[in-house]
């Protein structure tokens, strides 16, 4: 599993304007990946 750090969430919340929890499962899902 990947490391879920808080520039990542806060990078994918920018993008998307979603949920800070919703980020990190999402995050948590992908292995960390953004894309």
């Amino acid at each position: 599993m990947a490391e879920i750090t808080a520039s990542l969430v806060k990078e994918l919340r920018e993008k998307t304007g979603a949920g800070m929890m919703d980020c990190k499962k999402a995050l948590n899902e992908a292995a960390g990946d953004l894309e």
